[in-house]
């Protein structure tokens, strides 16, 4: 991985929010992001560490959703909850009341400590709490078409096509996602494909993170 640091005496750091809907493929442009240099800070690592056993989080997610959320051994039932919340709109909103607050202070977290050139959170959910993350500079969405999107999901998780259909359908719209971007990423191709348009971005936000520190220096 490259080390590109920020000069000493930076201030703040350029912040690139990177979302997509399930199976978009975030993951892979992330890590290309990591070998560019970029630091990346996950909200769906940060849920799941949220949610390990001891941890307040689990304890109130066991508390609204009943023992039944719970496998014999203490942890989460993950697919439980994910056909729940898939599901059940209200059920959605009560777990992410009982998250979000707690992994937007994780992102902001990962952000301050962070001593790359650029920080990039990976936000799946981003179009839903845009005006919760203000300290973003710039929002990268990786796109791909429906169609791709579910076959990728139905060889990813094994489900059927109408479980596939459902959890895309749960997620905001395309059309949403879109809308917020500064930055879009068209996903439908081979992984290789995700190269050089991830070199593109890099350099711009690179250059970007130069202004930011710039605005640091003579704030």
């Amino acid at each position: 991985m490259n080390s590109t640091l920020r000069p000493a005496g930076t201030q703040r750091v350029a912040v690139v929010a990177l979302t997509g809907g399930i199976a978009s493929g975030k993951g892979a442009v992330s890590e290309r992001l990591e070998h560019h240099g970029a630091a990346i800070v996950d909200a769906d690592r940060i849920a799941r560490d949220l949610v390990r056993p001891g941890e307040p989080a689990l304890a109130e997610i066991a508390e609204a959703f009943g023992a039944q959320s719970l496998l014999p051994s203490g942890d989460l039932d993950r697919q439980r909850m994910r056909e729940r919340v898939f599901a059940e709109a209200a059920a959605r909103r009560r777990l992410e009341a009982i998250l979000h607050p707690r992994v937007r202070a994780a992102l902001l977290a990962g952000v301050r400590e962070s001593q790359a050139a650029y920080c990039v959170l990976v936000i799946p959910l981003l179009t839903e709490v845009r005006s919760d993350y203000d300290f973003i500079d710039r929002v990268l969405v990786v796109d791909v078409s429906p169609a791709v999107q579910q076959r990728r999901l139905m060889l990813r998780d094994g489900c059927s096509p109408q479980a596939a259909a459902a959890m895309i359908a749960a997620q905001a719209p395309r059309a949403a996602r879109l809308a917020i971007a500064d930055d879009v990423i068209d996903n439908d191709g081979d992984r290789s494909m995700l190269d050089a348009p991830v070199a593109r971005l890099h350099e711009i936000y690179l250059r970007i993170a130069a202004r930011s520190d710039t605005d640091a220096r003579t704030s």
